[in-house]
Formats: C-alpha cells, structure tokens, sequence
C-alpha cells in the first residue's frame, strides 16, 4: 500500500482566508516524521517556484512528490486555451520535481466552492474533449491524468459523477470525502468502477456537518471549520469497504491521506488525527 501525505491535512490550502498556513518545513518534517515517504503538491508557494529546488528539498528528507492537484474551467470555449496553457505548465512543473499524477478538478466558472454548476449536455460534450486533451496533455509531460470529482465544480453529484464516467474513459481519482459530499457512496464505485480509479484521496466524512453543507446552508469552508472531515474510519465514507474492493480489483496507484482542516492558532497541531487516519489505513490495508 503506498500512502502518501497532502499538505492541506496540515491546513495549508490555497483558498484565501482559510486559516492559519504552517511553514512547509514544519509539514514536510511532521509528514516525514509519521513514516511517510512521499506527498502532493500542496498549492502554490508550498513548495519552492523552481520544480528543481522543489525536488531537492523534498529529497533531503527522503520525500518525492506523488502529484498535485490542479483546477482549469474545461466547459466554456473561450477559456479553454487558456486553462490548456496554464495546465501545460503545470504539467511541466509537477513532472520536472518528480510527479507521477496530475489530479484535475474540472472547477465551476465561479470562485470558490459554494456554487452549484449544472452543465447542460453542450457543456458535458465541452467538457469529455478537453479532458481527451488534457490526457495528452499531462501524458507528454510523462503524467497521469486523474479527474477529481469535488464539491463545488462542474462534477460534483452522484450524477454527475455517473455522467462522467459514462461519458468518457478518463481515469478517476477517487476522493472518498468529496464522493460521499456529494451523495455517491465511495464503496460503490470503488466495488463498479474499480478499474476506472487511477488515484486515491482518502477522508472520512461527518454526516451530520455534510447534509446542510451539501444543501448550501452551511458554506463549504465554514463546514470544513467545523470538522466536516474526520480521521479514517470515524464518518460515514465506509474506507474500510472502499479499501477492501480496491486491494480486491488489485490497485497500485497511490493513496493519500488528505484530510480537509481550516486551522487556528488553537487548533494548529493536526498531527494526532493524521496519525489515527495512517495508523487505519495500514490497518485495511
């Protein structure tokens, strides 16, 4: 089982405002500390600009990079060449400091991550093309593509999850915590679409935060506030049924430990539940 760490565990994420971010050597240090050997991206400033730097101070603690994750509106023709560009240098960046897996969340025209986009049959049709090139895309920078179904964006629901998986062939990456946000049961398509899965996001989900986040009556940030994400095996996300079906289907990809927290100067060391959420995942392993 390889597990690898994500920055935002520690409450480092890119969204403005989201809390106290701790200094990346601190993070890497801790992630280090709990026997892991590789990690995401984080946003960016995380890591050092230069993909070279980025590589060297993660190997001096015996870390590499997994992959990281990317957003780009894909359903609205006159953005499009835009977002293809910046994706390609993200691309870029990710491969040179030693990625494996570009992990893309196909965001909402809007910022943020309250609004519910509902494409129409146009946009879905948009949507599967620039996911077809995005795939070259990453793929002539020597990456994997993963789409991320996640709160939010353009692939949020059960639905529009079934959509996507219907409608193209692109690899998934399953976040068990935005899946089961969202209403689908990460379980079930760990046990369906098992072979579609090429990256794993593990969090566990508090369902009786996740209903009024879902139904927009708590915004989605303040949900994560008050601890809409919980350490492996203590929501309703069923990791234990997903883990299972997927050392079944025989997966090899990565699973990250990226439990969602927004922290503040009283609640900055999250160490102890990434500790829990490691220490059930090689339990189920």
């Amino acid at each position: 089982m390889r597990i690898a760490g994500a920055p935002i565990s520690w409450g480092v994420c890119e969204v403005p405002g989201w809390g106290l971010q701790l200094p990346s050597d601190r993070v890497l240090d801790e992630l280090r500390g709990l026997g892991l050997a590789a990690t995401e991206a984080g946003p960016p400033g995380f890591l050092p600009a230069d993909p070279g730097e980025a590589r060297a101070a993660l190997e001096r603690r015996g870390l590499r990079l997994v992959g990281g994750f990317v957003t780009a509106v894909l359903h609205v023709p006159h953005r499009l060449q835009e977002q293809l560009q910046q994706m390609a240098s993200q691309a870029r960046w990710l491969a040179e400091a030693g990625g494996e897996v570009m992990v893309l969340a196909a965001a909402a025209s809007g910022d943020g991550y309250d609004a519910r986009t509902q494409l129409q049959a146009r946009e879905w049709t948009l949507l599967f093309e620039a996911l077809a090139t995005t795939r070259d895309l990453a793929a002539r920078s020597g990456l994997r593509l993963a789409v991320h179904p996640h709160f939010g964006t353009a692939i949020e629901t059960a639905d529009d999850i079934k959509r996507l998986l219907a409608g193209c062939d692109a690899p998934l990456c399953l976040d068990t915590g935005h899946a089961a946000l969202g209403g689908a049961d990460p379980a079930e398509l760990a046990a369906d679409h098992g072979d579609r899965v090429a990256h794993v996001h593990l969090k566990d989900v508090d369902p009786a935060l996740a209903e009024p986040v879902r139904t927009r009556a708590i915004a989605y940030a303040e949900g994560v506030r008050r601890g809409l994400y919980r350490p492996l095996g203590r929501g309703s996300a069923r990791i234990a049924d997903v883990l299972a079906s997927l050392r079944s289907r025989g997966y090899d990809g990565w699973f990250v430990l990226e439990q969602d927290v927004a922290l503040d100067r009283a609640s900055a060391d999250p160490i102890g539940d990434i500790r829990e959420s490691l220490e059930f995942a090689r339990a189920h392993a």
